[in-house]
């Protein structure tokens, strides 16, 4: 690993730390007026990841941001959102497990997909 990726990881580290913060406030909000597990997880996700993109492009990777950026990530890690939350309502997990879950598989695999994949450089 590089020292610029090393440098990467720990600012997505931090940008993930308050990205979880976001995540967990707006799932719990969402099962405190009723929902699902995978709708709350889902909703928490696209209010999460629309701050850590920004933060992401910018601060992290130092790219500008663009739309085709942003779907490109909306869609890859809110599936995985999705199916975390929707394998979590079929075996009744408790919630806090599948948010613990998901925020520790979503860190590792959110910044392989945001290095190799969104926030690529192209030479």
């Amino acid at each position: 690993m590089t020292c610029k990726s090393i440098k990467e990881l720990m600012r997505y580290a931090v940008t993930g730390g308050l990205n979880t913060l976001i995540h967990w406030s707006v799932f719990g909000l969402m099962l405190l007026v009723g929902s699902s597990q995978a709708l709350a997880n889902l909703v928490a996700f696209v209010v999460a990841v629309t701050f850590s993109f920004f933060i992401n492009a910018r601060w992290t990777f130092r790219v500008k941001p663009s739309l085709s950026r942003y779907l490109t990530m909306v869609v890859s890690m809110g599936a995985l959102s999705y199916v975390v939350g929707r394998l979590a309502d079929h075996i009744g997990l408790h919630p806090v497990l599948t948010l613990i879950s998901f925020s520790v598989f979503s860190l590792a695999a959110g910044f392989l997909v945001a290095r190799f994949v969104v926030f690529r450089e192209v030479r």
